[in-house]
């Protein structure tokens, strides 16, 4: 226990939605969960699509200079080769984000880590507060239902009534 009787708090705000953005803000809050703390993570902006049922979380390469050239993606013959494929031509080619959001979804599940919406359910079981920005949902026109079971709807006041308690503050 710290800061009296209370547990130690995190407080997250997930600001991007692609599928390899998805994960920190999920496995923290998890594991923060399984070590006992309390955790509250505010979903904003291109983050808030995360809670939705119909999660349709991908990857994009092109649009994530520090992506590795060389993925340990896709079949065991293809995975030491090396994809030196530049921005410009990755962002153009018809089906090229599909592609590398199927291979990562490949490797992840051969590697046995958990999809987003496992990590989700997990965080969810364990207590933790997902909060959905009210702003957000106003400017992009989605509703309440839209969402998984579970999502607490908020505006920033919310989020910082409990951030400002927090002994751990993370922005992914």
């Amino acid at each position: 226990m710290n800061n009296g009787d209370r547990p130690k708090r995190m407080a997250l705000i997930a600001s991007k939605g692609t599928l390899d953005w998805a994960y920190p803000p999920f496995i923290l809050a998890s594991t923060a969960v399984a070590l006992d703390m309390e955790v509250a993570i505010f979903f904003t902006f291109y983050g808030l699509p995360l809670l939705m049922k119909d999660l349709k979380a991908s990857v994009s390469p092109h649009a994530n200079p520090a992506m590795p050239m060389k993925m340990p993606f896709g079949p065991e013959g293809l995975r030491d080769f090396n994809w030196p494929v530049p921005n410009l031509i990755s962002g153009n080619v018809p089906g090229f984000d599909s592609m590398a959001t199927s291979l990562m979804k490949q490797t992840f599940k051969k590697k046995g880590v958990a999809t987003i919406e496992e990590l989700r359910e997990i965080s969810i079981e364990s207590g933790a507060r997902l909060i959905g920005c009210q702003m957000t949902m106003d400017v992009f026109g989605f509703e309440k239902e839209q969402f998984i079971d579970g999502v607490e709807i908020g505006g920033a006041a919310t989020f910082l009534e409990y951030a400002a308690d927090s002994d751990i503050s993370l922005f992914i």
